[in-house]
């Protein structure tokens, strides 16, 4: 297939262009707006120049969520780089008259918001919170292609595991160091998918043509904060005696680290497995294995 793919250059994308193209796939990057490139955007200025056509477009860019307190403009952008830019693209393929048979556009598992152990799937109401209401606006901002007849996937991905980035690279160098523990009570749901997983799941859903709408991409295995943290401390031979209590938590990320931090859902990829797809890692003590 021809697979246009924004955010191509972040943790997801590198590591999903890598696969897809071992997998026989032509992937282009749609890259920021710069002079003489025919394949190039810039979204805030709802400017877009696509080169050929494209079976698949596959949307993943967007400002990270976890790297700060979460002051005012910081808020604003974490939202506009998510539904302006979905929503150019939305417009732009719904428009033509040769358009790609499917987008996948990534959204997260925060559209639940803090659910304590209430076990969830893709049928499960919205929740509440600042990270909810970016993931609603941002799964809104696809309608357009939906409404033109392209297929659409709105990805609920998890927290990724990856020794290249993301929480799992920021957990290694305190763990290591025996400064690792469970964050506030632990008790809170940690709904995670192995970065094997994510290309895997995603060619998976572009020859599946019944998947659509919602998509939950999670393990079917979540755990809670305390059993993730014991179970990096065994894979990494090291004990976890340093909790970081909710009140520093708080103190230290603000609303960020209440909504990223301390709530949790118990999510499940209802639609994946009902389709028969197989995770590669669905064990949080394999998955750790594997990566480090």
């Amino acid at each position: 297939m021809n697979i246009l793919i924004t955010g191509s250059s972040g943790l997801i994308g590198t590591k999903l262009c890598s696969i897809l193209q071992q997998k026989g796939h032509r992937t282009v990057p749609l890259l920021r707006h710069q002079n003489a490139q025919p394949t190039s955007w810039d979204p805030e200025n709802g400017i877009i120049n696509i080169d050929g056509t494209f079976d698949v477009v596959i949307h993943l860019a967007g400002a990270g969520v976890a790297s700060g307190r979460w002051s005012k403009s910081r808020k604003e952008g974490i939202l506009n780089s998510r539904v302006q830019g979905t929503r150019l693209i939305a417009e732009y393929f719904s428009k033509l008259e040769k358009k790609p048979h499917l987008i996948v556009s990534s959204s997260a598992i925060g559209y639940y918001g803090n659910r304590g152990d209430e076990l969830l799937d893709e049928d499960s109401s919205q929740g509440s919170g600042f990270l909810s209401d970016v993931c609603r606006q941002w799964e809104d901002a696809t309608a357009k292609a939906s409404e033109a007849g392209i297929r659409v996937v709105n990805l609920r991905i998890g927290v990724v595991l990856s020794t290249s980035g993301g929480a799992l690279k920021k957990m290694l160098l305190p763990f290591r160091m025996c400064l690792g523990g469970k964050i506030g009570n632990g008790s809170q749901y940690f709904s995670w998918v192995s970065i094997q997983d994510i290309p895997g799941a995603i060619e998976f859903i572009l020859t599946n043509d019944s998947i659509k709408g919602p998509v939950n991409l999670v393990s079917p295995a979540p755990i809670s904060n305390t059993d993730f943290t014991k179970a990096l401390g065994t894979a990494l031979k090291r004990p976890t005696p340093v909790p970081l209590p909710a009140f520093m938590v708080k103190l230290l990320f603000g609303k960020m680290g209440d909504e990223c931090l301390l709530s949790g859902a118990q999510v499940m990829p209802g639609k994946l497995l009902d389709a028969g797809y197989t995770f590669e890692h669905p064990d949080i003590d394999q998955a750790l294995d594997h990566l480090l």
